[in-house]
């Protein structure tokens, strides 16, 4: 019973779902805010209907293969670098394994255990797998929090575009006289929409998760809008 009842209050844990979690919603944003905003721009510096989709479309396929190609290369680079860590961590086991478990011992009294049965523990989890204790508790890795190049460029292209693609569908149905205003208006339901989701899944607060998303939005759609507008005077 009571193995159970662990094993439900650890599937609470919303760890797990960071990596993703992060470049799904980075994408997403990322995909309204940017679409929004330079819809909004081309709308107020006076762009014909088809002009504004047209560009649109094109923000999509360019600012998806952006997202994908940036987030592999960030998410790579964190890789190599954790790799980095664990090779010169192995090969420090190889040249003082005594030193290495004095260094885990004193991990283990630093969090509040008595020094004999710190050194208990650390002589248990290296005699069972000392790489992986070091890389756990003195690196501070875990599969959970592992960098995944192609996990993550592939969520941020995916949520880019569909993120993308919704001040698109606003554009698309829109006539002409109330494209502007329509446009702004979806754009913030929309980033309020994935500020509340995000925050829900992550197990945050809804309501800041929902309008620190939808704020910021607003803040570059109206910046970007106003470079339109002020474009379309002195044009």
């Amino acid at each position: 019973m009571a193995d159970a009842a662990s094993a439900r209050l650890g599937g609470q844990h919303r760890n797990k779902r960071i990596g993703w979690l992060r470049a799904a919603v980075l994408g997403a944003n990322d995909g309204i805010v940017s679409s929004a905003s330079l819809l909004l721009g081309m709308a107020t510096a006076g762009a014909s209907h088809r002009t504004v989709l047209l560009t649109g479309v094109s923000a999509l396929v360019a600012g998806a293969m952006s997202m994908a190609a940036g987030e592999f290369i960030s998410v790579h680079s964190q890789k190599d670098s954790e790799g980095a860590d664990i090779d010169r961590e192995r090969a420090e086991l190889k040249r003082d394994p005594r030193g290495e478990m004095r260094e885990l011992k004193a991990i283990y009294v630093a969090r509040g255990l008595d020094s004999t049965l710190a050194q208990q523990v650390s002589q248990q989890l290296m005699a069972k797998d000392a790489l992986g204790a070091h890389v756990r508790d003195e690196l501070g890795f875990s599969e959970a929090t592992a960098a995944r190049p192609v996990q993550a460029a592939i969520a941020s292209a995916a949520s880019f575009s569909v993120g993308a693609v919704m001040p698109l569908v606003v554009v698309a149905m829109a006539s002409q006289a109330w494209l502007i205003d329509s446009l702004a208006a979806m754009a913030l339901v929309f980033l309020a929409a994935l500020g509340a989701a995000s925050a829900r899944i992550g197990g945050a607060p809804v309501w800041s998760g929902t309008w620190r998303v939808a704020f910021w939005g607003a803040v570059a759609m109206a910046v970007t809008s106003g470079a339109g507008a002020i474009f379309a005077a002195v044009a």
